[in-house]
């Protein structure tokens, strides 16, 4: 310590003792000090025989305090320095609300891939490792590569998770793209008889939206004339001005084309404007809005959503 009222960034003569007591700033002097962990204990050997009893008591104390967090099964890999770091990380996830399914302290090695690389399984956008203030090795990397785990490493927490989010948005982006065919979201369209401009191939005519939201690319059909497939819109008009969607209460007129190898259906032979037009979910579609498009659906959207499950008995 240093000598009475001195600090200890001040050079001086410093007074050594065998023991301190509590709130009193030390140095202390070893080798290889550098590796030790912030919030273990610090084992000291004095024969060469006690290192390898020390070094199990460490890893045990290490398993222990790690085991004390709480892991999701689907979530990305935690990687940092000290036990502090990784604390304020997991944290900053927590209140971020990414789920973590793995973590460890100290560099980045080939195991830590390995158990990474489980959710390639599982969740492929959670097969990520957050490297907080830590060293990659080289062989780490490679095989992360050849893997297919993403590894993101940073010594400042916010652009850890900046890189981290934005991997996460270009997934989320690109998977919407892929499913965007698959995802059918709900509506129920009321025909307005007075506005019928074509009755077929394409039908063209005057709805309301009774529910839910339409857009471009549903798949219409009506359940009270045995589920017949009426067609996808490809067009939706408001106050002629084109839009991508409508929502509930809006009148728009909208344009019919036929399923590709089916028949054209008829407004007039097919259904009448006393029968409710509704979306055509599957189980596929739903998954997808679940996986990929929650954040577009609103709490009356799911509602319909199991209306309509009853309605196709869907299970």
């Amino acid at each position: 310590m240093p000598p009475p009222l001195k600090e200890l960034r001040v050079k001086t003569q410093y007074e050594k003792h065998k023991e301190v007591s509590t709130s009193q700033g030390v140095k202390i002097l070893g080798k290889d000090l550098e590796k030790t962990l912030a919030g273990l204990p610090l084992l000291v050997a004095h024969r060469e025989d006690e290192i390898p009893v020390l070094r199990d008591e460490l890893e045990r104390e290490l398993k222990q305090t790690l085991s004390c967090i709480k892991l999701e099964e689907k979530g990305v890999y935690v990687q940092a320095s000290t036990l502090g770091s990784l604390e304020a990380l997991l944290e900053f996830l927590r209140t971020s609300k990414v789920p973590y399914a793995g973590i460890n302290i100290g560099p980045v090695h080939k195991k830590d891939v390995m158990k990474a690389s489980t959710m390639l399984e599982h969740d492929v956008q959670y097969a990520v490792i957050l490297a907080f203030d830590v060293k990659v090795e080289r062989e780490s990397q490679e095989m992360a590569d050849s893997l297919g785990v993403r590894i993101f490493s940073a010594e400042i927490i916010y652009h850890l998770f900046d890189s981290f989010t934005k991997y996460r948005e270009d997934y989320k982006k690109a998977k919407q793209d892929e499913y965007k065919n698959i995802a059918v979201f709900p509506v129920k369209l009321r025909v307005l008889p007075q506005f019928i401009f074509n009755s077929r191939d394409p039908i063209v005519m005057g709805v309301t939206v009774e529910a839910g939201v339409l857009r471009q690319g549903t798949p219409l059909c009506v359940p009270t004339k045995g589920f017949v497939d009426i067609g996808i819109v490809t067009s939706i008009e408001m106050n002629h001005k084109s839009v991508d969607s409508a929502k509930k209460g809006q009148e728009i007129c909208i344009k019919i084309e036929p399923i590709p190898g089916e028949s054209p259906k008829m407004y007039g032979r097919h259904f009448e404007a006393t029968d409710l037009m509704v979306s055509k979910i599957t189980r596929a579609s739903i998954d997808a809005l679940k996986n990929w498009f929650r954040d577009d659906m609103q709490k009356t959207d799911w509602q319909l959503i199991m209306e309509l499950k009853k309605t196709f008995e869907i299970i």
